[in-house]
């Protein structure tokens, strides 16, 4: 039998294989008929005649725009993508060339944004991508390619703004505490592509945006910034962002003529029309990939939420309560009083958590009802946060695991109450873009063991956690046995978490 590593690691490259740019555009992209040719997007139909254009911009876009080439062949009359500065010579590294486009290809390429910050390059290609669209007309069609990190790549001012204004006004926001959500009001509110600003300019084309989201809930509105969705905020909105941290008095000339001169609405949604916004990729998309292979290998498999978010220690304790119950249900003690406290806790911690869309209530009762006998996979997503307090080396998902860890070890050094005793037990998290924080992992996994085999090696799991230097315990730990390495994948739907159980 197959070992619960070996299903984890596997879920977990189903559900990136579901949500990799080529797979996933083959999949849902068709070209059909000879008279007259229309291109099929997800049943949706549109006509093409040589007309068609294409435009993108994000970390996972050259692969996407690749397979698109590939798809559309003569078809496609021009593109120009913006990607991230050195993403073609890694991927060339990698050996990944079934991203990298063709010697020929009539795409064009720009690299910018270094360091996923805006920067002259990419507004190089913003630029090139806005008189692309300005010039299409009512017979052409534009196929717009989205992913994460697409802000930092389309950066074009209203003029007169310049780019470093923008930046420094950014960047005032934020050292005032904005939250990300304000940071992106106000960028889009002082953009020429951003909240919609694209389809607009490239009316009255037939706009189709193909998007491969990396946020939780896949707003259109705010993946990228949204340049081909109805922006749901004005200048109001801006305005008053401006004023809650007191920089409505020291605003550049250029930002006080824009905003002054803007309208105050937002662009009525029936003013789009002429766009068609379709998410290919998202967790949801992953996950639901890695339930249908964790039935295949046997599991009872259950989704907890593609939304899971909040502080990381408040997610792993979530985890180890949620572990805990599983394995209670596996013993006789399914439904004793310490049954009833997990489950009480549980709904607690869900409720500080506010992981939208998620009713815990209805996933125990889904739980309760799996009898003791097939082994168990709850299968999650979102992105969960770091405090930082220490100077180590990890990201948030080797973190997360690590915590797990050690939430699983106190609750079994708690000693005959503890229900893991009778349980097999494997926890994974992993960042589909197979880079967690600064390092070459893209997470890890733990069982209940993992601190106790630690400590024979003389690793003190808590010391690493107090400097947020998991990574480095993950390296030391068994060879690095641990670590969960991916290489680049080229794509990115945020986190995913594996629990699986069973039975000893």
């Amino acid at each position: 039998t197959m070992s619960l590593r070996e299903h984890a690691l596997s879920l977990f490259r189903g559900a990136l294989d579901t949500v990799r740019p080529g797979p996933m555009l083959k999949r849902a992209l068709k070209l059909q008929g000879n008279g007259c040719p229309q291109l099929l997007v997800k049943g949706q139909a549109f006509p093409v005649k040589r007309n068609l254009y294409l435009v993108g911009f994000g970390k996972a876009v050259l692969g996407m725009a690749t397979a698109a080439e590939e798809i559309l062949g003569d078809h496609l009359t021009r593109g120009i993508i913006n990607v991230p500065l050195g993403i073609q010579e890694s991927l060339q590294r990698a050996g990944m060339q079934e991203m990298l486009l063709k010697p020929h290809s009539k795409i064009q390429v720009i690299e910018g944004g270094k360091n996923n910050l805006p920067d002259a390059e990419a507004l190089k290609g913003a630029v090139a991508i806005q008189e692309l669209a300005e010039g299409l007309t009512a017979d052409d069609l534009l196929l717009v390619l989205i992913s994460g990190g697409g802000s930092a790549l389309l950066p074009a001012p209203i003029p007169p703004i310049l780019l470093e204004e923008k930046e420094k006004l950014t960047k005032m926001l934020a050292s005032q505490g904005a939250a990300i959500q304000e940071l992106n009001i106000v960028r889009k509110t002082l953009s020429v592509l951003k909240g919609g600003g694209l389809a607009q300019l490239a009316h009255p084309a037939q706009v189709v945006s193909l998007i491969l989201s990396d946020v939780i809930g896949d707003p259109l509105d705010i993946i990228a910034s949204g340049p081909t969705a109805p922006s749901s905020h004005s200048v109001q909105d801006c305005l008053q962002i401006l004023t809650k941290y007191n920089l409505l008095h020291n605003l550049p000339k250029s930002v006080e003529m824009v905003l002054s001169s803007s309208p105050t609405k937002p662009t009525a949604p029936e003013n789009y029309s002429h766009v068609s916004n379709i998410i290919l990729g998202s967790n949801t998309v992953a996950l639901e990939e890695a339930k249908r292979q964790a039935e295949g290998l046997g599991y009872a498999a259950l989704l907890l939420s593609a939304a899971v978010q909040g502080e990381v220690g408040r997610v792993a304790t979530l985890y180890c309560q949620l572990i805990q119950l599983v394995c209670l249900g596996f013993t006789s003690l399914g439904a004793g009083p310490l049954s009833d406290e997990l489950r009480g806790n549980l709904l607690q911690l869900a409720a500080e958590l506010q992981i939208p869309g998620l009713d815990l209530e209805e996933f125990l009762q889904a739980l309760r009802g799996l009898g003791p006998d097939r082994p168990v996979c709850i299968l999650a997503g979102g992105e969960s946060t770091v405090q930082l307090q220490g100077t180590g080396k990890g990201g948030r998902n080797q973190e997360l695991v690590l915590r797990v860890g050690l939430g699983l070890h106190k609750a079994q050094a708690r000693g005959a109450s503890s229900p893991q005793g009778r349980c097999e037990i494997l926890f994974l998290s992993g960042g589909t873009d197979g880079q967690d924080g600064p390092t070459e992992a893209a997470g890890a996994f733990c069982s209940p063991g993992l601190v106790a085999e630690a400590l024979q090696e003389g690793l003190d799991v808590e010391a690493f956690l107090r400097n947020n230097d998991s990574y480095t315990f993950f390296s030391q730990f068994q060879g690095g046995h641990h670590l969960l390495v991916t290489g680049l994948t080229g794509t990115n739907v945020m986190d995913i978490q594996a629990i699986l159980i069973r039975a000893m």
